[in-house]
């Protein structure tokens, strides 16, 4: 499984890689921003992505619209991280297409059975 982290935070793509790295046969790409993320979207075809809603240079809901236009990653599952953690805020991404939504902080010892659960393997 291939999945795609697009966060600006370090520590946050560090604690996800270590998190993700328990399940068998994963690759994990990472990029810190959505302009680079989109990029590898498309060219890593990856079965899932997490993003980050808060991030400079493209913000993750306008990473999220731009995913969702593209035929070449509109299919791919997109997981939000987010610190907005209202029903309102979380109802709006999904609205915008995400698959699910993580608050921040997110237990890094369930990470791994969410995923597993979201892309059914």
């Amino acid at each position: 499984m291939k999945v795609l982290v697009i966060d600006d935070e370090e520590d946050t793509r560090s604690i996800v890689k270590l998190s993700l790295s328990l399940i068998d046969n994963i690759e994990i790409i990472e990029a810190a921003n959505g302009v680079s993320g989109l990029a590898l979207a498309k060219s890593e075809n990856p079965d899932i992505i997490l993003l980050d809603m808060i991030m400079p240079h493209m913000d993750g809901k306008s990473t999220l619209i731009e995913l969702n236009k593209d035929i070449a990653t509109k299919h791919i599952p997109v997981v939000i991280l987010t610190t907005k953690s209202t029903i309102k805020d979380i109802n709006s991404m999904k609205d915008l297409g995400a698959k699910h939504v993580l608050t921040k902080p997110f237990d890094p010892m369930t990470l791994v059975e969410e995923i597993k659960q979201i892309v059914a393997i």
